[in-house]
C-alpha cells in the first residue's frame, strides 16, 4: 500500500517532535543508607572492614554545607613494602553517595589527603582505606549541617 503525503508528514513530524524531547532521569535527591552501603561493598567487595589506623579530621558542625573542609590521614609507614594503596570518603545523605577516591602509593611520601567537600544536609562522612596487604580500615563522623544567615529569608 503506498504511502501518502499526508502519511509521510505525519510520520516525519512525530519523530522530528520525539528527537526533540528531552529524557530526563531522575536520581534520589538523597541518599539512603543501603546506597551507602552499596557504595562501599562497590569498593571493598566482600572483605571485612576493620576500625582503626584512619583518621578523619572534619568540623562535627558546620555552618555551610557548601565547602566542609575534611582531611584523611592513615598511620603508614608508605615503605615500597608497606603503604596505603587508596582512600575512599563516602557519606550519607548526597545524591553521590562516593565523595572522592584518592590512589596513593610508596612515593606519595604521607597517607594523607585534604580537600573541602559538599554536605546536603546533616549525616555520617565514612573514610575507608586499602592498605599494601589488601585490608579495609575504616572511620566515621557525624556531621552537623546548619542554615547559614545569608540563606534565611527575610519579611
Amino acid at each position: 500500500m503506498p504511502t501518502t503525503r499526508r502519511q509521510f508528514l505525519s510520520l516525519a513530524g512525530s519523530v522530528t517532535v520525539a528527537g526533540t524531547i528531552p529524557i530526563v532521569t531522575l536520581q534520589p535527591l538523597e541518599a539512603t543508607p543501603a546506597m551507602l552501603t552499596t557504595a562501599i561493598r562497590n569498593v571493598v567487595g566482600e572483605a571485612s572492614i576493620r576500625n582503626g589506623k584512619v583518621k578523619l579530621d572534619i568540623p562535627p558542625l558546620v555552618e555551610n554545607g557548601n565547602t566542609v573542609p575534611m582531611t584523611v590521614s592513615v598511620a603508614s609507614p608508605m615503605t615500597a613494602t608497606d603503604y596505603v594503596k587508596s582512600i575512599h570518603v563516602f557519606n550519607e545523605k548526597n545524591p553521590q553517595p562516593n565523595i572522592g577516591n584518592f590512589y596513593l602509593n610508596p612515593s606519595s611520601g604521607r597517607a594523607q589527603v585534604s580537600t573541602r567537600i559538599r554536605l546536603a544536609d546533616t549525616q555520617k562522612v565514612v573514610a575507608i582505606a586499602r592498605l599494601s596487604d589488601d585490608t579495609f580500615w575504616q572511620v566515621a563522623a557525624d556531621v552537623v549541617v546548619t542554615l547559614a544567615a545569608c540563606t534565611e529569608e527575610v519579611n
